[in-house]
């Protein structure tokens, strides 16, 4: 079975069990955990997780979060002076961590039933923009919207509570639950 296979046979387990109420809102949050390498093909599969989910008689929505950047510089005042002088743009990247914590607040409102899945893709984009835009900072500023699940489809590793976006060198330890395809088996 391939990776992305395993890993929506692991996600099939999590998702029809009995899901325990009154959980924190850390807790609430799934990783789903794969190499960066097989993106694509894990992208090619979000429909099966949706239709998992479904089986499971669980709501499904998704967030594709790969051009948030793109789109918010779009629309900001002073793109053009950020094209003319980039070291000027981290200043303002706060913002747009803002900006992204707002699309997925209202992703989660859509989907505000405690028996909802709500995904979260294309957060290796937020790789590289800096210690206001993280993945940890991002999951965090959200976790208190969770209704049901958060399920954040994570490329990179995972070891302990350890998570490594991208594999990067820096991690940060976070109470998600993690989905890998070797947990199928639990």
């Amino acid at each position: 079975m391939s990776y992305i296979g395993g890993l929506l046979e692991a996600y099939k387990s999590y998702v029809s069990l009995p899901w325990q109420q009154g959980l924190a809102p850390a807790q609430r949050v799934w990783m789903a955990i794969y190499p960066p390498e097989l993106e694509r093909r894990l992208r090619l599969q979000l429909t099966e997780f949706e239709i998992a989910t479904k089986q499971a008689s669980h709501a499904w929505s998704h967030l594709d979060v790969t051009t948030s950047f793109e789109r918010w510089m779009a629309q900001h005042p002073y793109r053009d002076q950020y094209f003319e002088s980039p070291h000027l743009l981290p200043g303002s990247l706060a913002t747009f961590a803002d900006h992204l914590a707002e699309e997925v607040r209202s992703a989660l409102a859509v989907q505000s039933a405690p028996d909802s899945v709500v995904a979260l893709v294309g957060v290796g984009t937020l790789f590289g923009l800096g210690d206001a835009v993280k993945l940890s900072r991002l999951v965090a500023a959200v976790s208190d919207a969770i209704a049901g699940r958060l399920l954040v489809f994570f490329p990179g590793e995972h070891e302990g509570n350890a998570y490594r976006l991208l594999d990067a060198r820096d991690g940060w330890d976070y109470l998600a639950v993690p989905i890998t395809p070797e947990m199928r088996s639990r």
